[in-house]
Formats: C-alpha cells, structure tokens, sequence
C-alpha cells in the first residue's frame, strides 16, 4: 500500500473538498452538476472537519488521494443513524487513485473507528442506486441493504439506497 489513512489537516480542506465535488460531478451523481446545491457540502470539509470525523488517504508525497466523512455519535452528518450507530458518508477517491485500495481502505478505517466506539453496535450508510461500484466494495465488507431505510433528501431527487453492518 503506498498511502496511509489519516485525520484529515486544516491544509487539506481545499484539496479533498475539490476531489470530492470532481468525483460526484465527474462521475455522474449530482442532478445538477455545478449548479447542485449539494456541491456546496461536498467542498466544505472545514465544516464537516469540526462536526464529525474526516478521514484521508494520502500518498508519500502528501497527495489527497480519497477521503470520507464519519459521524460516530449522531449529529449534522448522521443522516439515518440512530442510538447505537455510526455513520459514514462522501466516500469519494480520485480518479487516477482508483483501482489502488483506497476506497477499501477508507472504509476499513470507518468500520475499525466504530468498533471502537463504546456503544456502536452497526455502521450504517446511504448512495445513490447508481453507485455500483461503491455497493460491490460495501457488500464484500459484509454490509447488508436495509431497504425500510431508503430515503429522499429532497423531493425531486431518486431514493437513496441503505446499508448495514453489524458490528
């Protein structure tokens, strides 16, 4: 592996803010491409920084390679969590780190920090229906779809899809 998964630094903010924002674009998953009013969350990492637990990949050099947002305790970022559960969410690797491990890793690292949260019983998770292959990685982790908790952020927008594991 040549990359480790760590805290995220003030430094980054920018960096893994535009590798999240390019990966949902580039890939896809925003309605409204530039003008998605969720592009704005995507590239605030200070403010997910300060609200939950934000995670990177990072090569030898210092390069943002992928990252995700973790809510270990409910709050702002847990959108379906409940007592018991943590949550992770804007899993996004860049392009040209795919391939290499670094989504796995990312989870890895959200699924060893909720096990070692007194209290987390499950990680759970939302994406998108079209996000196949984030779902192939989630499943080979063991979790499972919870159908009963698929939602719509907001009216227009297709359901999102939930997942499960117990820990």
């Amino acid at each position: 592996m040549d990359f480790i998964i760590r805290a995220i630094r003030p430094e980054e903010y920018e960096a893994l803010g535009e590798l999240t924002a390019r990966a949902y674009l580039d890939d896809g998953f925003l309605d409204f491409g530039e003008d998605d009013g969720y592009l704005h969350l995507l590239r605030d990492v200070a403010r997910r920084d300060a609200e939950a637990e934000v995670l990177v990949a990072v090569d030898g050099a210092g390069t943002v390679l992928g990252g995700v947002t973790l809510a270990v305790t409910g709050g702002e970022w847990a959108d379906i969590a409940r007592d018991g559960e943590a949550e992770f969410r804007m899993l996004a690797v860049a392009k040209d780190a795919r391939g290499r491990g670094v989504g796995e890793a990312l989870v890895r690292a959200c699924v060893e920090r909720a096990r070692a949260t007194e209290g987390c019983r499950r990680l759970v998770l939302s994406t998108q229906p079209g996000m196949a292959s984030a779902h192939r990685l989630y499943e080979r982790f063991g979790f499972v779809r919870t159908p009963a908790r698929d939602w719509k952020p907001i009216p227009d927008m297709d359901p999102l899809i939930t997942y499960g594991l117990e820990l």
